[in-house]
């Protein structure tokens, strides 16, 4: 199956199409950038692709679209993919807005969105953890992606308009809400703190999420880059015990080193998590291996079986809702109940 994969920054390069070259019966087949030097890059790392700078080039050229383009492309070359008959994959967050999203639902083509973090190691654990009892009845789901950056960055998701997609709302916001109503189901109410904290910073830097889910849990989600000091990266709260894991999934930083899905070592981190139980009592937890290649084996099941896509879109969508709830949230200084809204 020939894929073109549209844009070739930090996504596209790093992500895409190291997993589907992983992937029995995907291809890269076509790279579409603008910039000469990431032409450069795409044709030394894949030379038998053709590289092309622009979209309306590439969709005569392939059986399937992946859109790792700025966020703000996202809705309009999904659009643009699906007039022409392709299946879309279109990488997180699925649109600007919900309204763009469902534009790109109701106009009934093939598509899902590229939700990888489902696959992080630290995740299917706490989703194993949780489903096996082990923490009994959960109250509190901790879950951070916090890094320290103290100068505002150049790239578009810090130095961009976050009327376009920029901001780490949008861009964190969006793996950590789908992975909240992913264990615990859709929330009703939302409470936000999301602001722009560096000097110059046009896009907000520092975000704090709470959701409470329609069981009762309470989901507490961080995003940001003001974080010099973060707690751990997941924790899971109940009333049996607890479950927590520090530091980020490895897969991001394997895949950008040249590792794949396969190589020895690939997705496995040597830190354990923790679970402790009533009595205090910690025992160390092996943490699952990570398993990003499994979207992609799940997007060739979806086209080529009629399996159902790796990721249902419309998870996106009430993803972007809640997003957009937490934006109101902040601005307002209030609690925004969504069965309301």
């Amino acid at each position: 199956m020939r894929v073109a994969i549209v844009g070739f920054g930090l996504a596209g390069r790093v992500f895409h199409a190291p997993l589907i070259h992983a992937t029995d019966g995907l291809e890269v087949s076509v790279i579409v950038t603008s910039d000469a030097a990431r032409a450069t890059q795409a044709r030394t790392a894949y030379p038998y692709a053709l590289v092309v700078g622009s979209v309306d080039e590439a969709l005569g050229q392939c059986d399937l679209v992946v859109v790792a383009t700025t966020n703000r492309f996202h809705a309009p070359i999904a659009l643009q993919a699906i007039e022409r008959g392709l299946p879309v994959v279109v990488d997180k967050p699925f649109a600007t807005t919900s309204e763009e999203a469902e534009r790109v639902l109701a106009a009934g083509g093939r598509v899902t969105v590229f939700q990888n973090r489902r696959w992080d190691g630290d995740f299917l654990t706490a989703r194993r953890l949780i489903g096996e009892g082990a923490v009994g009845d959960v109250v509190r789901f901790d879950s951070r992606f916090e890094r320290f950056r103290p100068d505002v960055g150049t790239g578009w998701r810090e130095s961009g308009d976050p009327a376009e997609g920029a901001g780490q709302l949008l861009d964190l916001g969006s793996h950590l809400v789908d992975q909240a109503i992913e264990l615990f189901g859709p929330p009703t109410h939302v409470y936000a703190e999301v602001g722009a904290r560096r000097p110059g910073a046009p896009a907000d830097d520092d975000a704090f999420v709470a959701l409470t889910h329609r069981g009762g849990v309470r989901s507490h989600l961080w995003m940001g880059v003001v974080a010099p000091v973060g707690g751990p990266r997941l924790a899971v709260n109940g009333l049996r015990g607890g479950f927590a894991v520090d530091g980020l999934d490895p897969q991001e930083p394997q895949l950008g080193g040249g590792m794949l899905p396969g190589d020895e070592g690939y997705g496995l981190r040597d830190a354990p998590g923790r679970l402790v139980d009533a009595a205090g009592e910690v025992t160390p937890v092996p943490i699952e291996r990570g398993r990003y290649e499994e979207f992609y084996a799940g997007v060739r099941a979806w086209l080529e079986d009629g399996a159902p896509p790796p990721v249902d879109p419309h998870d996106s969508v009430r993803a972007l809702r809640v997003l957009e709830a937490a934006r109101r949230s902040a601005a307002g200084h209030e609690v925004i109940h969504l069965e309301e809204t």
